[in-house]
């Protein structure tokens, strides 16, 4: 037995050398750096998650019960618009940018250059394991790189269509699929190989040990994480729109998302109110018995499902609270706020628990939030322009919604990453070209006029002169 898993992971090992040096030469070619490369290779992405739509669905449900409609608006339909707008804006961002050059420098221009940065290496998570892998490599393929890509091993049946569908539309030269343990695999690749990026979406226990591999090649890293994101619910809001787009963020997916609403903090006089409305809309979305509901997601896998059990002993459940073993389906539950040592209070829950504290004054949430720097989001419902003020100047987080939550990572304009602990870097839209490039600064002078002030002999003229250029 010994002596066959090590002939296997011999073979996956010489597989991954030829892989990575092929990809190695393929970039070296050229053949990536072309505006008419990067878009025909965008297309075939699309036409390929077109071709596998159904596939993928099929997929996600097989690994964790997705609802076709959720899984298709954040797998599917946010990747189709993520490859739209970068053909739409990609000949813009790879000109070169001219820049204004000081006087002292005159008789020369400055521009910026985008070039591509070569292999790089995108590792995704199990939550959202089709739309996390593809994001990422829609910006390795518009700044012209070559990709391996490292799909979740614990959603098998969506990395399995993922690897299908990259084998069918690309050169295994240039984009091609690695599945295994990603204990195994990922030391593997970092350790072995110097890439030009690693871009990575999980935990940050891992993420660490990513940073810390990459860094004995030098690899630049990006870092996806989480954290416990906060949401703000203050007195002067609309109570039925605010608790009904709370819950629906803290359902979708089942709460297994990197920004899904984490805790609640709300005004003490309306507590009662919000949690009623809240209670009415776990109802209205997934009827009397939510275990049984089609458009609930179950949690991925046992190890998860018994963590989040484990956190329901010995709190206060205000609403909901059951599951099922079989299924490895939680219902949405509510719980009083927790004791400062209890784990839902230090730790990303990362599933359909919502503790609620409340507070008096505004004031009193920062300190509170603070406790566990810095949140990947943070949610802010109120009607008032300086509470809303107040909460994005006083606490640190990644990115985040007023008076919604979850939809900010939506829009490809807006930047989308985590600050300290939840991340570092950020992608979607011209950040991602961005995040897979290197900006090379370039300064071209002409050469029928040169000055001699910067060349010897120096003298007390051209010391004058120095300081009238340099001020």
């Amino acid at each position: 037995m010994r002596r066959s898993q090590d002939n296997h992971e011999k073979n996956m090992e010489t597989n991954i050398d030829q892989s990575f040096n092929s990809k190695r030469g393929y970039f070296d070619s050229g053949a990536t750096r072309s505006y008419h490369f990067r878009i025909e290779q965008l297309r075939k992405l699309k036409a390929g998650i077109r071709r596998y739509e159904s596939e993928i669905l099929d997929a996600l449900h097989s690994d964790m019960h997705k609802p076709r409609f959720e899984a298709f608006l954040s797998e599917i339909g946010i990747m189709y618009e993520e490859i739209d707008h970068t053909i739409k804006h990609l000949k813009g961002w790879m000109k070169p940018e001219k820049l204004t050059t000081p006087l002292a420098l005159q008789l020369s221009s400055s521009r910026i250059y985008t070039e591509p940065l070569g292999v790089v290496l995108i590792i995704g998570p199990w939550n959202y394991p089709f739309q996390l892998l593809m994001a990422p490599l829609v910006g390795a393929i518009a700044a012209g790189n070559c990709a391996i890509i490292k799909p979740s091993d614990n959603t098998r049946n969506t990395g399995s269509v993922v690897e299908r569908l990259i084998t069918e539309m690309f050169d295994p030269a240039y984009i091609s699929v690695v599945q295994g343990p990603g204990a195994m695999i990922g030391p593997m690749l970092i350790e072995k190989f110097r890439f030009d990026h690693i871009f990575f979406t999980g935990s940050a226990p891992v993420g660490k040990k990513i940073m810390s591999m990459a860094a004995e090649h030098l690899s630049p890293v990006t870092l996806e994480l989480g954290g416990k994101s906060p949401v703000i619910v203050d007195k002067d809001v609309n109570i039925d729109v605010a608790a009904k787009r709370l819950m629906w963020a803290k359902c979708f997916n089942a709460g297994q998302t990197c920004v899904c609403p984490d805790y609640l903090l709300v005004h003490e006089s309306i507590k009662d109110q919000f949690v009623a409305k809240m209670k009415f809309y776990i109802k209205e979305f997934l009827g009397e018995k939510p275990l049984t509901s089609p458009n609930l997601t179950h949690i991925v896998n046992k190890r998860r499902f018994d963590t989040l059990t484990s956190y329901l002993n010995n709190v206060n459940i205000l609403h909901g609270g059951e599951y099922d073993n079989t299924t490895l389906c939680m219902e949405p539950t509510i719980v009083d706020g927790v004791a400062a040592d209890h784990p839902m209070a230090t730790e990303e829950i990362f599933g359909p628990i919502l503790p609620v504290y409340t507070f008096k004054d505004i004031e009193e949430v920062v300190p509170f939030i603070r406790k566990n720097r810095y949140p990947l989001a943070c949610y802010i419902f109120t009607s008032n322009n300086n509470t809303e003020k107040f909460i994005i100047e006083n606490i640190e987080f990644g990115g985040g919604c007023v008076n919604n939550a979850l939809i900010h990572l939506a829009n490809p304009e807006l930047p989308f990453g985590g600050v300290g602990f939840s991340g570092m870097g950020n992608y979607h839209g011209k950040y991602s070209f961005e995040v897979f490039s290197h900006k090379k600064s370039m300064l071209k002078t002409n050469t029928f006029i040169d000055p001699s002030l910067r060349y010897a002999p120096y003298t007390e003229s051209k010391m004058k002169w120095a300081h009238r250029l340099f001020g």
